[in-house]
């Protein structure tokens, strides 16, 4: 009788050769699962549609809405290539206003940024649809909705807006403290007390660590209140510039906080979590995936930052001083040298449409 092959006897596995092994699978089951995550974000991240507005017709008082861009594509002026507008809003916690504007272009070819802000207190001849004035373009979207704002924000700045983001305070703090707080200069010295707000914000000049919450205090103060007398006597700007000087730090914060935000990609749920529970946005999901894709890789170096220029000591209309009134020669310079400008030629002064008052003196 031949003789039986002996069976191979199996040598057990070491206790740690078996945690070796368990750990092996592991990591080949979550590298699979992020490749696959990955092949359906980048199927997912289609680019975005631009949508073109075109201008009613004069003294139609029509307020524009978000035509399809295939049927109002403006003929002779190009887009530049893959090249989007936004305005990025947030909404101010006591009136309901638009408290932070920042009209925004993201040229995703040649991977720029440039961002302007808009005064709160810009004038507008504003009518509500109850028919109330308004003057001040912080009550636009109040009054008569994002739509209305975007279609001032074009004629302020010449070129349609193509997405828009309004966050509200807590998605601002919980941003903030999900990248695990920022290191920020204040740059100058904050003492503003509200107990009807239950608002208490101090911060001296200088580099120091913001929570979420410190960081929204930071962008939101624009006076102080530890002048001499009583109130209202004793409230003053906190900027020399008045509210100049807020929007540009609400810019740096904003960038500060962004560009942690990107340095730690394995967030990125998160960040959705908040973004989809605290932003009203036209942003799709695939428009957002884009923006992702694309954002990953974005140097902030080359990101531009400015203000619209304009008096913002101007008196209009019984009971609305204090409006902020732009320079459209100004804001043209601006659109067309700053980056805003997402067409392939300059912007032209016909299509702007800036209020004005007659009251103020344009500069040179």
């Amino acid at each position: 009788m031949a003789k039986r092959l002996a069976k191979k006897e199996k040598i057990p596995l070491t206790p740690g050769q078996r945690i070796a092994k368990i750990l092996f699978i592991l990591l080949a089951i979550v590298a699979a699962l992020v490749l696959t995550g990955i092949v359906v974000f980048k199927l997912l991240a289609q680019p975005p549609k631009i949508a073109e507005e075109t201008p009613p017709p004069e003294d139609s008082g029509a307020v524009l809405q978000s035509p399809d861009p295939e049927e109002s594509a403006q003929p002779g002026r190009q887009r530049k290539e893959y090249t989007y507008t936004f305005l990025l809003c947030a909404s101010d916690q006591s009136s309901g206003n638009v408290d932070t504007m920042i009209v925004a272009t993201y040229d995703t070819v040649n991977q720029t940024i440039a961002m302007a802000s808009i005064p709160r207190d810009t004038l507008v001849e504003g009518v509500s649809a109850k028919g109330k004035h308004f003057y001040k373009l912080c009550g636009m979207y109040p009054y008569n909705g994002m739509d209305a704002l975007r279609d001032e924000v074009r004629k302020i700045v010449g070129f349609p807006i193509d997405f828009y983001v309004k966050v509200n305070t807590q998605g601002f703090v919980r941003l903030v403290d999900a990248v695990g707080g920022v290191n920020f200069n204040v740059p100058v010295h904050m003492s503003y007390d509200d107990p009807d707000q239950n608002l208490h914000i101090h911060f001296e000049p200088g580099m120091q660590y913001l929570t979420g919450s410190d960081a929204l205090k930071v962008v939101r103060c624009r006076k102080n209140s530890d002048g001499p007398g009583i109130y209202p006597h004793n409230i003053y700007d906190a900027y020399p510039d008045a509210d100049i000087g807020r929007t540009k730090t609400q810019r740096e914060l904003i960038m500060a906080v962004l560009k942690k935000a990107i340095s730690q990609p394995l967030n990125l749920p998160t960040y959705y979590d908040i973004f989809m529970e605290n932003v009203d946005t036209n942003l799709s999901i695939t428009d957002l995936a884009f923006f992702a894709d694309k954002g990953l890789s974005f140097d902030f170096d080359n990101v531009t930052t400015t203000v619209l220029p304009g008096d913002g000591t101007v008196k209009y209309k019984e009971g609305w001083d204090w409006c902020y009134e732009l320079y459209p020669d100004k804001v043209l310079e601006i659109v067309n040298t700053s980056g805003l400008n997402p067409y392939t030629t300059d912007i032209t002064a016909d299509m702007l449409d800036i209020t004005q008052s007659g009251t103020v003196k344009q500069p040179d």
